[in-house]
C-alpha cells in the first residue's frame, strides 16, 4: 500500500493542479486498487479450490491486523531502555512514531512509547478487527488504506495540508466508532490484569477530548487512566514544538511496567472484543439471524 500510495501521490501532483481534487482522486484510487486487487485474488483462489479460498482470505485478514508488530517493534524500544541504551531507544522509537526523537530523554522515550501503543491498540488493532468482523477481510483492508493514507499524507504541513485533507477527514471517520471502542475495550480489560477500571473510565471520559484528534486522545487516556500515568506534554515535529495537552495522572512513573501494561491492554482488548463477537455470532445463529 505504501509503494502504491507513493506512485498515485507522484503521479496526481504532475497531472492535477487542484491539490485537494489530486488528494481526493488519491483516496479513491488506492481504495479502488486495494480492494480490486484483493477482491482478484480471493475469487481465483476459490474458483481453483475453496480451500485455498480460504487460506487466502485469512492471508489477508492476517495482515490487516498488526498487534503482533506494534509489541515487537515497541519491545525494541523498551528493552534498549532497560539496557541503559538511550541513543538505540530513541532510533528504535523514530520507526514508530512522527515526533522527533533525537533529544528525548528516557522518561520522555517511554512516555511516546506508551503513547504509541495506547493510540495504535485502535488503529493497528481494534479498527482493523471491528471491519473484519463487519465486513471481511475486504473492508478490512479498505480501512488499512484509508489509515495507511493519512499516515503517509494526511499531515497538517505546507507539503500535505490540502492533498492530504480527504485522507486525513476520512481517517477520522473510519475511526470515530472504533477509537471510542477501544477505549471501553480497554476498561472492560482492565481489571483482567489488575488494573483499576474506575480510574480508565474516569479518565478516558475526562481527558479523552483533549487531544487535537478526536479519535487519539480516546484509548490514550483509558490507558493512562488504568495505568496510572501521565502522557501528552510538548513535542518537536520536524524542528517545530507542537505543545499537547497532557493526559491521566501521575500516580506512577513512566518505565518498564507502564510499557509492559500497555501491552496487556492491547491484547486485552483485542480478547474482549473477540470473546464478544463469538458470543453474539453463537446468540444470532442459535435465533436464525445469520446464515
Amino acid at each position: 500500500m505504501g509503494k502504491l500510495i507513493t506512485v498515485l501521490e507522484k503521479a496526481l501532483r504532475r497531472l492535477v493542479q487542484n491539490e485537494m481534487l489530486g488528494g481526493m482522486l488519491l483516496l479513491v484510487m488506492t481504495i479502488f486498487i486495494t480492494c480490486g486487487v484483493a477482491l482478484v485474488f480471493l475469487q481465483v483462489a476459490y474458483a481453483i479450490c475453496p480451500y485455498l479460498g480460504i487460506g487466502v482470505a485469512v492471508l489477508l485478514s492476517w495482515s490487516c491486523i498488526a498487534a503482533r508488530s506494534l509489541h515487537q517493534e515497541s519491545r525494541l524500544v523498551a528493552d534498549a531502555l532497560v539496557r541503559g541504551e538511550l541513543a538505540t531507544a530513541r532510533r528504535y522509537l523514530s520507526n514508530i512514531v512522527g515526533r522527533d526523537t533525537a533529544e528525548l530523554d528516557e522518561a520522555e522515550v517511554w512516555c511516546a512509547t506508551v503513547e504509541t501503543v495506547a493510540e495504535n491498540s485502535c488503529d493497528g488493532v481494534i479498527a482493523p478487527l471491528f471491519y473484519l468482523m463487519l465486513g471481511g477481510p475486504l473492508l478490512a483492508l479498505v480501512y488499512k488504506a484509508v489509515n495507511t493514507l493519512d499516515s503517509m499524507v494526511g499531515y497538517r504541513n505546507e507539503r500535505y495540508l490540502r492533498f492530504g485533507w480527504a485522507s486525513a477527514r476520512f481517517d477520522d471517520l473510519a475511526n470515530f466508532i472504533p477509537a471510542r471502542l477501544t477505549g471501553v475495550l480497554m476498561v472492560a480489560a482492565a481489571p483482567l490484569f489488575r488494573f483499576p477500571p474506575r480510574d480508565a473510565w474516569r479518565i478516558m471520559r475526562r481527558d479523552g477530548r483533549k487531544h487535537s484528534s478526536p479519535n487519539s486522545g480516546i484509548p490514550e487516556a483509558a490507558a493512562a487512566g488504568a495505568l496510572g500515568v501521565r502522557l501528552g506534554g510538548a513535542s518537536f515535529y520536524s524542528g517545530t514544538k507542537v505543545e499537547k495537552p497532557t493526559i491521566g495522572d501521575p500516580l506512577h512513573p513512566l518505565a518498564p511496567v507502564a510499557w509492559e501494561g500497555a501491552i496487556r491492554l492491547m491484547y486485552g482488548a483485542e480478547g474482549v472484543l473477540v470473546a464478544a463477537w463469538l458470543v453474539i455470532t453463537r446468540v444470532l445463529n442459535l435465533q436464525g439471524w445469520t446464515g
